[in-house]
């Protein structure tokens, strides 16, 4: 699994999730390899509310616990999951996550009287809008998407995680290896005797036999 921090919505405001990408199936205690459904992989509540108190024991681990709002434990967080074929699609779109800043240049359209004014892609219809904020609102915004240093950005767990090469290389090697089919064999008497070829001679239905190896020449 690959694991993407994420914090910006489109229009800047603070929205920490996290993107993952689950490989579709695994391999069981005798190493083979186990697909899963190719429109199903987990139910989704459930996972919410582990996830939830998954994170928060982690926190109260750092202190910080305090520092997050009561209510948030309380409300049910949101987990999304679907199919998305091989990944590659999907590495494709969080990329600019983990290359990129939240606001590239391109998209801010004026700076004056102390406003700034940016351009965004609003999710639910994809058309784009405009937004227009003070100077120091749109830094505050901004700045809080600056992740502290040191901070990682992507995780990989499971068979991706660099302790977990055997597994990798093994999972990798079994999805990979294809046993070709096995040919019909080859039935000497031909169903269609109006195809097949016949005697010039006698008319006689022709059987294949063998293939005569051509025969060198003998040296003097």
């Amino acid at each position: 699994m690959i694991g993407v921090l994420h914090t910006w919505t489109r229009d800047l405001r603070y929205h920490p999730h996290i993107h993952s990408i689950v490989s579709g199936g695994a391999l069981s205690a005798d190493g083979t390899w186990r697909p899963s459904r190719q429109d199903f992989l987990v139910h989704v509540k459930p996972l919410a509310v582990l996830f939830r108190a998954t994170y928060r024991d982690q926190l109260l681990k750092t202190g910080l616990c305090s520092c997050v709002d009561e209510h948030v434990w309380q409300q049910g967080w949101v987990v999304h999951c679907a199919p998305v074929g091989s990944g590659e699609h999907a590495c494709r779109s969080l990329a600019p996550y983990i290359f990129r800043v939240a606001l590239s240049n391109n998209r801010i359209l004026k700076l004056e009287d102390g406003h700034v004014t940016f351009q965004y892609k609003e999710a639910a219809t994809d058309q784009r809008k405009t937004w227009t904020l003070t100077a120091h609102e749109f830094l505050r915004r901004f700045l809080q998407h600056v992740l502290p240093d040191r901070c990682i950005t992507v995780r990989y767990y499971g068979l991706l995680s660099p302790s977990n090469r055997p597994l990798l290389h093994r999972a990798r090697a079994l999805l990979t290896s294809t046993t070709p089919p096995t040919p019909p064999p080859l039935d000497p008497i031909v169903k269609r005797p109006s195809e097949a070829p016949l005697c010039p001679h006698c008319g006689s239905l022709l059987i294949f036999v063998q293939i005569l190896k051509p025969q060198s020449r003998r040296p003097p």
